[in-house]
Order: C-alpha cells, then sequence, then structure tokens
C-alpha cells in the first residue's frame, strides 16, 4: 500500500476529517513562524510518570526550546542562578517564567492556566500584541483547550505548534501506531503482538508468544519510557501455565492501574543488538517533507529497558539507511494524517539485521531535548555528545551554583566554546541528588570517558 493509500484509508477509519474540523482555526501554519511561544512541558496526560522522582522539575526543560522574547510555564520555580546560567552562559536569549499554581495536580499545568485568571489575562494580552503559538510537550486535549480559551477571551491569532489530539494519540497509542506502521510499510516492521482488554487472552497471547522468543511482555498503551512495560522470561511463564499467567496479567493490571477500558498489548519481546530512535521534525502540510533531526542510540537501563540517555548512533551506514528509509514512510504519514511538530521513532536492529519499530513518541523527549540544545549551541555542525541523567546520593542538597561551581570551567560557555558539560533540568538535584547532563568531546571515545570518568571526579563521587 503507498503511504497515500495508508493515510486515505486511516483518515477513514479514525472519522479524521471530521474530528479534526474543530482544531482547524488553532492549527499552526508557516507563516505563524516567528510568532511569540509559550511552551508548557504538561506529564498529565502520560501514565506513570508521577513515580518519577522530580518529575514536577522536568517543566524547565521548555526552557531550553524558548528563545528571546518567548515564555514558559511551570509549577515549580527555576533553580536559584539556572536563569542567569541560560541566558549569558549558554546565550538563549531572554525568557520569562510564568509561574502557575497547579493545585491537586502537579503536572497540569495547562489546566491550571485555564483557572488562573491573571495568567490567561497575560496570555491573552500577548496575543493581542501579534498573536501567540503554544507549543507543548505533547498536544493533548488540555493544551489545545488553553489555546481555545485565550481565542474566547481575546479573539487574536493563537496557534498550536503540536498535532491535534485524534493524531497526538495515533503516534502516542501503541496500538494505534501498531495499526499506521502496518498500514504504511506492511506485515513484519514490528515485534510480534497480541492486543487486547481481557486478562484471559492476555495470558494465552503471552503463553502463543512465549514459544516465539526468550522473552515476552505485556505493555501500556499510552505510558513513557517503558514505564509500562513489565518483561517475562518465556520459560518462567510456560511453566506457570495459564491459571499462574492470568494471575500475572491481573497482577500488572491492577499495578498499572487499568480500568478495563483499554487494550493492553502482549509482546515477543526481542532479543536486540541495538535500540536506535531516529528524531523528526514535521512542518505543517503543504510546508515542505519531514526532516530528519538524526538518528541515535539510546542508553537504557534494566529488563524493561527504561530510557537513561542517549548520544548520536553509530550504527553501520547501511543499517542507518534502513532505519531512515522506513522511519521516514511512517512520519511522512503521520504529516498528511495532520501531525506537526517534534516526533521520534524507536527501534530495535534484531541479530538477523532485521529493523522494527517499537514505538512512537509523538512530543519533546529525553532525546530531542538536548539535540535541540545543541543545535541551538554549535549551528554549524554537532560534535561528538552524549546526553544523560546523573544521579548520585552524595549529591542530594547541593544547589546548582554549588554544582557549577564543581565544574568550574568544564561548563561548556557560549561565548568562550570552552568547556565539556551542558547541564539542565537541574530542579531535582537539591531534593534527590538528579541532574541532566551533556558531555561534548572529540569522539565518541572521548565522549565516554568525560561522562565515566571525569564527571564523577569533578563531582566529588568517582
Amino acid at each position: 500500500m503507498t503511504v497515500d493509500a495508508a493515510v486515505s484509508e486511516f483518515r477513514d477509519r479514525h472519522d479524521l476529517e471530521r474530528r479534526l474540523r474543530p482544531f482547524e482555526p488553532l492549527r499552526y501554519r508557516a507563516s505563524d513562524a516567528g510568532t511569540t511561544a509559550v511552551h508548557l512541558d504538561d506529564f498529565a496526560a502520560i501514565p506513570f510518570l508521577d513515580g518519577v522522582s522530580g518529575v514536577e522539575h522536568y517543566q524547565h526543560r521548555a526552557r531550553l526550546r524558548a528563545r528571546g522574547g518567548d515564555f514558559y510555564v511551570a509549577s515549580t520555580p527555576a533553580s536559584a542562578g539556572y536563569e542567569r546560567y541560560c541566558r549569558e552562559v549558554l546565550g538563549l536569549g531572554a525568557v520569562e517564567l510564568l509561574a502557575v499554581d497547579p493545585a491537586g495536580d502537579r503536572l497540569g499545568i495547562a489546566r491550571a492556566c485555564m483557572e488562573n485568571r491573571a495568567l490567561l489575562d497575560r496570555l491573552g494580552a500577548l496575543a493581542r500584541r501579534g498573536g501567540l503559538v503554544v507549543e507543548p510537550f505533547l498536544g493533548t486535549e488540555a493544551i489545545w483547550d488553553l489555546a481555545a480559551a485565550v481565542v474566547a477571551e481575546t479573539g487574536a491569532r493563537v496557534r498550536v505548534l503540536a498535532p491535534p489530539p485524534p493524531v497526538t494519540w495515533i503516534a502516542n497509542d501503541k496500538a494505534n501506531f501498531e495499526d499506521l506502521v502496518t498500514a504504511v510499510l506492511g506485515p513484519g516492521f514490528l515485534p510480534e503482538s497480541r492486543r487486547s482488554a481481557s486478562a484471559e487472552a492476555l495470558a494465552r497471547a503471552l503463553l502463543e508468544l512465549s514459544e516465539a522468543g526468550p522473552s515476552v511482555a505485556l505493555k501500556r498503551l499510552r505510558c513513557a519510557s517503558a514505564m509500562g512495560n513489565e518483561v517475562f522470561e518465556s520459560e518462567a511463564i510456560r511453566r506457570h501455565g495459564f491459571r499462574g499467567v492470568l494471575e500475572i496479567v491481573r497482577g500488572f493490571l491492577e499495578r498499572t492501574g487499568w480500568e478495563g477500558d483499554e487494550d493492553v498489548l502482549a509482546v515477543c519481546w526481542e532479543p536486540a543488538t541495538s535500540s536506535p530512535s531516529t528524531q523528526w521534525w514535521l512542518p505543517p502540510s503543504g510546508s515542505g517533507e519531514p526532516v530528519l533531526g538524526g538518528v541515535y542510540e539510546q542508553i537504557l537501563a534494566g529488563e524493561e529497558g527504561v530510557f537513561v540517555g542517549s548520544r548520536p548512533s553509530g550504527l553501520a551506514a547501511e543499517v542507518e539507511e534502513r532505519i531512515v528509509s522506513q522511519s521516514g514512510q511512517v512520519a511522512a504519514a503521520l504529516q498528511r494524517l495532520g501531525y506537526v511538530g517534534r516526533c521520534s521513532f524507536d527501534h530495535l536492529v534484531l541479530p538477523d539485521c532485521r529493523v522494527v519499530f517499537t514505538e512512537c513518541n509523538g512530543r519533546w523527549g529525553g532525546t530531542s531535548t538536548p539535540m535541540n540544545l545543541v543545535d541551538r549551541l554549535h549551528p554549524g555542525g554537532r560534535p561528538p555528545y552524549q546526553a544523560q541523567a546523573f544521579v548520585h546520593p552524595e549529591l542530594v542538597g547541593l544547589t546548582f551554583e554549588q554544582l557549577l561551581a564543581r565544574l568550574g570551567d568544564t561548563v561548556h560557555d557560549r561565548g568562550s566554546e570552552a568547556g565539556r558539560f551542558l547541564l539542565y533540568n537541574v530542579g531535582p538535584l537539591k531534593q534527590f541528588g538528579k541532574f541532566d547532563v551533556v558531555a561534548l568531546g572529540s569522539s565518541r571515545s572521548h565522549v565516554d570517558e568525560l561522562m565515566t570518568v571525569e564527571l564523577p571526579r569533578l563531582l566529588g563521587v568517582s
């Protein structure tokens, strides 16, 4: 099936023409480029993130996307010294933080903006002055509702630089994404899977899939960073038999807060040689083809493969070409369905050299955020680098300014181009001893040494 035919069939299946019509007035257009933007990293629609230490501080990753004259919203204060660091050391321009109290939901800042009269008035004033672009982490219903609320108050031009929700959930819902990949590329581009909202059917599916490989897994559909995954050894699954596996499935559903109204995936957990991601930018339809940002090697932890960092890929050229060709076709399909903005795909390179998709991340994330930062600081070309979280119990209680002092002149300065480390997502540092860092080097081996040897030594935790 051609991409056009797949898009047409998918559009009809999801009744997109009707469902997208209400979002049309707020749709981002190429002519909106350069309009003042407000950035919101609202995580409320992603399950289980409330279990991530310091996740409410991740809202400040939006600061790295904002340009001079832009605004961003957060429910937590910026770490002392961080705004000065962004402006004076990284040269990211003057950006204003709009503070909001999320009341009961510390991650739901879009809804909080609508309930905050003063903040809504401020957004309205910005929109009247020359229009406003709302650029979120993820194009959820709450984001579009906020943009609509500003228009209702002002009649001004407001656009959303993200896909409308029906398309957001085609990309980010694992079952919908599987359907899209199969429609565009045909069978064989995904790990074998089954889906059901029945615990009994899922138990039977795990037993069936356990005959195909060494491990199987259950996946919730709308989770990030493997947080809704659980992996099981196939041999153990077979030993349990149906009754035992049914109890395992019920336990998983209970632990993940399943309410019975959503399918769950049972999948063959493929033994991969690599787990790369492809990073894409999807312009508004009619404004150019999807733009490849790069192919990245993901740094994963634990059996479930929880994301902790990334670096530009070192895969063989022919493997990268295959990944880019496959993901480019799916990116083009998403764009024609109405997707706009940042998007990435996770892949597996299998021992037989086949490449399969595992999921789509239709949002800004842990790879695209530092990639965008490095590109802003090095517009002439990316140096070798690695981005990842750094966590150590001995750093608990450390302030951002104390972190800067420990790293000294190894902190990268845009003006002098000296220094090797970029710091971001520093809000969790004081309470949890956790921050994100980019190591810039001359080669992959140099970057690895900076991250594993030099950084712990400078921090005094080696």
